[in-house]
């Protein structure tokens, strides 16, 4: 795109800010029902006979499309051949389906049935029909979830390319976290008072639903300026997408580094908050009816800190430099959730309000360095190939922990709620989460050493640079 169109798009900045909260909105919907059942593990336990291996199963389905049928690599492709409009539309239909499947199986009664598979007559493994159900959903669902993710980001870029960039997806990431934060704060209360896990998936099925209104809106208005930006004299046509461009992308070191550096962090994350609300009840005796409040101050400090992060790296720079803070503070924060004798309230509130600012700071800089490795027409490709490598670890991650949790942590039985729970150690589960955070270290300091060899720019600000000049003399 070029430099024309920049230059318009700078000039509405209504307009910028006004398409940056329709779309931002549209992928809060969709973020608030890929966590809505992570308080829930308990109650999942104690009203439908789950155990931790079946949550585990059940969380980790939400890459299971996206992981072994490549639906993600797909998404990005058709996001840079059909456009930003069709694949958001595609993506919020395929949100809305995988929720419907998923709250069938939540509230159906399957009477116990159980699916087995086997092979010439051997049986493989088993698990509960409901289990199984519920994980398909979250599978289709994971697959529309993470296409708005980068359609989000691409469109970001496009209607803030070279004016603050970091900034902007700074406030579409702490969407995300708004998302997240509504979930981990409201789903237990209201599965606890209505007596229903299913529940909480109807209310935010309604949400999903508005979440579609929005991004209609957004379309209108994105058609609209494409169609007034076509008649600008001297507006050339951005180069196509081509297939060969996925060998081009994989040729570039530094795109493996923040690929890598990625799956690592947010595999430190996110699995951490599917267990996070039980680890409050367990380890530092939070009431049930409170405890999901505490991994939500994780996400509610992202809604400031990443745009501020961002912000930062527009004017200042220094984005591989954030990246490598972010990723010690993980280090820190698991090594401390390890220690068996750390039991205080306040200490658990500050340990999650440190890791939100850990999750604030390599977010915001990770992913305004992309468009500086890659141009912009290989942008929805690139993206979706990091978070389809980012989906390994959100789909396998969970299950490691639930499996860790049930062979190696049980420490006898908890009464919540007048209910018999099991109690786990989650000294193990806390440990594996620090080395992810050391690994972090590892590729963040990578990045820094290629972006000094290489030029693309990381370190210094976003507003000085013209993203697109950039980093088109940097492919192979």
């Amino acid at each position: 795109m070029k430099e024309i169109i920049r230059k318009k798009t700078a000039a509405s900045p209504v307009l910028r800010w006004t398409v940056l909260g329709l779309v931002s909105f549209t992928m809060l919907t969709g973020y608030v029902i890929a966590d809505v059942m992570a308080p829930l593990k308990t109650l999942l336990e104690q009203q439908l006979g789950w155990d931790s291996s079946d949550y585990g199963l059940f969380t980790s389905g939400y890459g299971w499309l996206n992981i072994f049928l490549l639906m993600l690599i797909f998404g990005g492709m058709i996001l840079d051949k059909k456009g930003i409009r069709y694949a958001g539309v595609l993506s919020v239909g395929l949100m809305i389906g995988g929720t419907l499947l998923k709250y069938w199986a939540i509230t159906a009664d399957l009477g116990g049935a159980v699916s087995s598979f086997s092979i010439g007559g051997h049986s493989l493994f088993s698990v509960k029909s409901q289990v199984l159900y519920a994980t398909l959903g979250f599978a289709v669902f994971g697959v529309g979830v993470e296409m708005i993710g980068i359609t989000a980001n691409k469109a970001v870029v496009k209607w803030f390319r070279g004016r603050s960039l970091a900034l902007a997806l700074g406030i579409n990431v702490a969407a995300g976290r708004i998302g997240t934060a509504i979930a981990m704060f409201g789903s237990l209360p209201l599965a606890r008072m209505t007596g229903n896990p299913g529940a909480p998936l109807a209310v935010c099925l309604l949400l999903l639903c508005i979440g579609l209104l929005s991004f209609l809106v957004f379309c209108v208005l994105d058609r609209r300026e494409d169609r007034e930006t076509e008649t600008l004299p001297g507006t050339e046509k951005e180069e196509e997408f081509k297939l060969s461009d996925i060998v081009k992308i994989a040729k570039i070191k530094a795109f493996w580094y923040i690929t890598i550096l990625c799956v690592l962090f947010y595999s430190a994350v996110f699995p951490f908050l599917k267990y996070a609300t039980e680890l409050m009840i367990q380890k530092f005796h939070v009431s049930p009816g409170f405890a999901g409040a505490i991994p939500a101050l994780l996400p509610f400090g992202n809604i400031l800190l990443t745009p501020l992060f961002g912000s930062i790296y527009d004017r200042r720079g220094h984005g591989a430099t954030i990246m490598l803070i972010g990723s010690a503070l993980l280090v820190c924060v698991y090594t401390l959730f390890a220690i068996p004798a750390l039991t205080a309230n306040w200490m658990a509130v500050v340990l999650v309000l440190v890791l939100g600012a850990a999750l604030s700071l390599v977010p915001s800089a990770m992913w305004p360095s992309v468009t500086k490795i890659v141009p912009y027409r290989m942008l929805g490709t690139s993206y979706s190939m990091i978070f389809w490598i980012q989906n390994w670890g959100l789909a396998f991650v969970p299950l490691l922990i639930g499996v860790v949790l049930k062979n190696h942590c049980i420490a006898g039985t908890v009464v919540i709620d007048g209910v018999v729970s099991t109690r786990y150690d989650y000294t193990l589960p806390m440990l594996i989460f620090a080395g992810f955070g050391a690994l972090s270290i590892v590729f963040a300091l990578l990045l820094r050493r290629e972006d000094a060899r290489k030029g693309y720019g990381l370190e210094k600000p976003n507003d000085e640079l013209q993203t697109n000049s950039t980093t088109k003399t940097q492919i192979p």
